[in-house]
């Protein structure tokens, strides 16, 4: 796999995906970051002006850049974590400023560098941003695989900014091209989605990037079939995404504390304000963290690990992730503690767990999901 990212005018970077040890040799860029940074060399932009890059996953474009001291913006926090790795790997100084997906962008930016996101949720969150800050002198340009540029895409971009253009596709990939028009009033930021939880009386919030944002996800409906009563002690909601699951724990467990843990900064907001909204008097017995998984927690931090693990990591089908939450919940738990995990039955994570555990036992089962348990001993 090529690790090293070509930089126009010669010289390259040396890229991987974080963390180090779960890279499995996936590239950490792609053909739109050398298509973006092919054709900046033969643009004119404000150089004196903000330089803003968002969904740069694994930091080409922020490295590449990173003498514009760029403002790079992720709602990932694996994404600043691999940032700052692959800095030191190449002997850079962090010399950007990293801002969350929630955060305001800087004024009348020069250049805009976008990476396509996944969902066009997020995208009209980043346009209408976009559109609250950009002069009319802004470049705006946005980057990614051919496949993902789609008519209602080009319709977001002239809705939130203007005229917008596309490129001709190299390596499968196209650019976008728009600028703002001062016709257009900016736009303010797209309130959540909000649904009624099946069941309850509760309002689920979900901000732009949160996983299966609009409804219910599938597998989280079935693990709330069979989440645990009446636990006194320290749950931990591992990739709690909208929180559902750590906001059922803290109905169904009065005496228990909840830790809502996730890597996307948007997902943590989300759990929050569904607490704080439907569960008020509960905010006491809930803790809310942006984390790679569990970083910094000590062994003996946990009673019940509950899990719901993603298998992708950006657009890459990958199972690191899940095994890095398992191996995290193991040792955070205390001695006789248990994780809960629900996971599509193909993916065999039982056999994960009785690999680290030395057991697991299966709770409950159906024809597409399986949830499993296993628990901490010496």
């Amino acid at each position: 796999m090529n690790h090293h990212f070509p930089l126009p005018g010669g010289g390259e970077l040396e890229l991987h995906r974080y963390p180090r040890q779960a890279r499995h040799g996936l590239q950490a860029w792609e053909a739109a970051d050398e298509y973006i940074m092919n054709e900046l060399a033969a643009l004119e932009w404000d150089r004196s002006a903000p330089l803003v890059i968002l969904n740069d996953a694994f930091g080409a474009l922020t490295l590449g850049l990173h003498q514009y001291r760029p403002y790079t913006v992720t709602d990932s926090c694996i994404a600043g974590l691999a940032l700052a790795d692959n800095a030191a790997g190449n002997g850079l100084e962090p010399d950007w400023t990293l801002l969350t997906s929630l955060d305001e962008l800087p004024a009348a930016p020069g250049l805009i560098l976008i990476k396509l996101p996944k969902t066009n949720a997020m995208l009209e969150h980043q346009l209408a941003a976009i559109s609250r800050v950009a002069g009319p002198d802004t470049l705006i340009m946005a980057g990614a695989k051919v496949r993902d540029v789609h008519s209602s895409t080009l319709k977001l971009f002239e809705q939130y900014l203007g005229p917008t253009r596309t490129s001709l596709a190299w390596k499968k990939a196209r650019l976008i091209f728009a600028r703002r028009d001062a016709a257009i009033a900016p736009s303010p930021a797209p309130a959540p989605l909000s649904w009624r939880l099946e069941g309850s009386d509760f309002t689920i919030n979900n901000h732009a990037s949160v996983f299966s944002r609009a409804s219910l996800d599938i597998g989280a409906r079935f693990m709330l079939e069979h989440l645990p009563a009446n636990h006194p002690g320290r749950i931990i909601d591992l990739g709690c995404g909208n929180g559902v699951l750590g906001l059922m724990a803290l109905v169904r467990n009065p005496e228990a504390t909840v830790t809502f843990v996730d890597e996307s900064h948007m997902a943590v907001a989300s759990a929050r304000l569904n607490v704080e909204q439907n569960l008020p008097d509960a905010m006491d017995r809930a803790r809310f963290m942006v984390n790679n998984c569990l970083d910094g927690m000590g062994p003996d931090s946990a009673d019940l690990v509950l899990c719901n693990p993603p298998f992708h990591q950006q657009q890459a089908i990958t199972d690191h992730i899940a095994w890095q939450m398992m191996t995290d919940a193991r040792r955070v738990l205390r001695r006789g503690g248990e994780l809960l995990l629900v996971g599509n039955r193909h993916l065999d994570y039982h056999q994960k767990l009785k690999r680290l555990f030395g057991n697991q036992r299966v709770v409950a089962s159906n024809r597409k999901f399986v949830i499993l348990n296993a628990i901490r001993t010496a």
